[in-house]
């Protein structure tokens, strides 16, 4: 006699799955509300407590933790001894096990969520039959997704048992399964107890998907998507073009990553990781305008996100040059109308919120690094010279401020009338990140009442200088230097009004 224990929370698909399982003889024993739903499909079972012996008990917690259940499942069937105990002590062979786990992480993604409901939503009958029938796969089948009923039941019934090959690659799924489900317990009980530095950690990633290839073409890459946060890719909705590739995701992650520092509307172009034009406005309308012009020719296949929903309006300016993606909280439909006629433009809708604390996690090669996501806001806005900003330098200080810290270092960023002038960005000194501000402003015409801000401080006067002559006429930047001096005197030597943060933005 064959006998499938089946204890599941993911209901789908389980009465017809059980249905032929009976169909080609197996006896089935099942648990709760799993038993409950066969039972009502005319669908015969076994208790699990009719099979041990033993009443389910302390609210159901302990109702599979036994040597009948434990025992069916690991029991070697070609070993010697193991026949034996298992007939001195009446064990039945357990030949499937279809288990999947109580919701943990949907519990814990609830708004309110108790700390009370976390831990009765932890499992642990479901992990160790789980983990028992797959340790012992050579014998036993084991199933944790609804995914893969047809393949299994197709194999028994082609051949009336699962080939050693599935039954080995289902319990490596098994494992994976009940890893990432620790992860998560992991996860909330560390934050609950505010564990800054736990000696190690888990992190789990779902698959989203595979892509055409990596950074480039003979790259293999996959994306995987964590926890639901916003202002995430992984977490967006593709609503036309073609799938993303993963350079694409990398830019649209970035030009997320600065239309949330923002909450006026806001459009961002970015190329290759970098910003390449921001502009703020009363309007969607307005900030694209500046966004465009900030850098009309290194948009051209740009990725631009804004934290508006795209109207008719905007989008008939956005259709007459390339660009590979445009991110939105939403489009309208006359805009949808417009930019579905480009074929291969990917458009994205994704979820913009309150942002959170999040970490991030950047490999290297055998580690990990983890750090918290550079919200920052100035520790302070110390005015340091003889001149002070005028209000409308002031605004765009704040505004070239919250921009510049997503500038790869070394990073100068020049902005006039809430809109990027000239950016210089990854560069190996901090002259040669402005020389290029500074001659991309002038070569488009904007050479005067311009303001700069700079990821670091400035280890000299030199920077100082040459913005005098490319008409900055006031500096926003994190101060720290030995020589600030310098750097303050020639500020006021030149009528220059200079903030010190006294927070810096390396990105690297």
């Amino acid at each position: 006699m064959k006998y499938a224990l089946i204890s599941v929370s993911d209901k789908t698909n389980i009465v017809e799955f059980a249905r032929e399982l009976v169909s080609v003889g197996f006896k089935i024993i099942s648990t709760g509300g799993t038993k409950k739903i066969i039972d009502e499909a005319g669908i015969e079972t076994i208790a699990i407590d009719d099979f041990t012996g033993f009443p389910e008990m302390l609210d159901g917690r302990v109702k599979t933790l036994h040597p009948l259940v434990h025992g069916g499942l690991l029991s070697v069937r070609d070993n010697d001894l193991h026949i034996k105990e298992v007939k001195e002590n009446n064990i039945k062979y357990i030949d499937l096990v279809v288990v999947n786990l109580y919701p943990f992480k949907e519990t814990i993604a609830k708004d309110n969520v108790t700390y009370a409901d976390a831990i009765e939503n932890i499992d642990i009958g479901g992990p160790s039959m789980l983990r028992s029938a797959a340790k012992n796969h050579k014998f036993v089948t084991v199933v944790c997704d609804s995914s893969d009923y047809d393949l299994v039941i197709g194999e028994f019934k082609d051949s009336g048992d699962t080939s050693i090959e599935t039954r080995s690659r289902l319990a490596a799924k098994v494992f994976r399964h009940t890893a990432s489900y620790d992860t998560a317990i992991a996860g909330y009980l560390t934050n609950e107890v505010k564990e800054e530095n736990p000696e190690s950690i888990t992190i789990s990633y779902d698959l989203k998907q595979v892509l055409r290839y990596g950074e480039n073409p003979h790259q293999k890459a996959t994306f995987y998507k964590g926890s639901e946060v916003s202002y995430s890719l992984a977490h967006a909705n593709q609503l036309h073009g073609k799938e993303l590739s993963y350079n694409n995701i990398q830019d649209g992650n970035a030009a997320l990553q600065i239309v949330k520092e923002y909450k006026e509307p806001a459009v961002v172009a970015v190329k290759h990781m970098n910003p390449c034009g921001v502009g703020l406005g009363n309007n969607i309308n307005e900030a694209w305008d500046k966004a465009y012009a900030s850098d009309p020719v290194s948009i051209f296949g740009g990725i631009v996100s804004t934290n508006q929903e795209v109207t008719k309006e905007v989008a008939l300016k956005m259709k007459e040059i390339f660009l590979e993606i445009i991110i939105a909280p939403s489009f309208s439909d006359g805009a949808l109308e417009v930019l579905t006629k480009k074929k291969n433009l990917r458009l994205i809708t994704a979820p913009m919120s309150d942002i959170v604390n999040e970490k991030q996690f950047i490999s290297v090669n055998g580690g990990l690094l983890v750090q918290d996501i550079d919200y920052g806001e100035p520790v302070s806005l110390d005015v340091v010279t003889k001149r002070r900003p005028t209000d409308n330098e002031l605004r765009d200080l704040l505004f070239a401020w919250r921009a510049c810290k997503h500038v790869k270092s070394n990073a100068i960023l020049l902005a006039k009338d809430l809109m990027t002038v000239g950016i210089g960005p990854g560069q190996t000194s901090r002259v040669g990140a402005a020389k290029i501000a500074f001659e991309w402003a002038k070569e488009h015409g904007h050479n005067e009442n311009l303001v700069l801000a700079s990821d670091a401080f400035f280890p000299f006067d030199d920077v100082v200088r040459m913005a005098n002559e490319y008409g900055v006429k006031a500096i926003i930047q994190p101060g720290g230097s030995k020589r600030d001096i310098d750097s303050i005197k020639a500020c006021d030597e030149l009528g220059i009004a200079m903030i010190f943060t006294k927070m810096r933005h390396f990105k690297h």
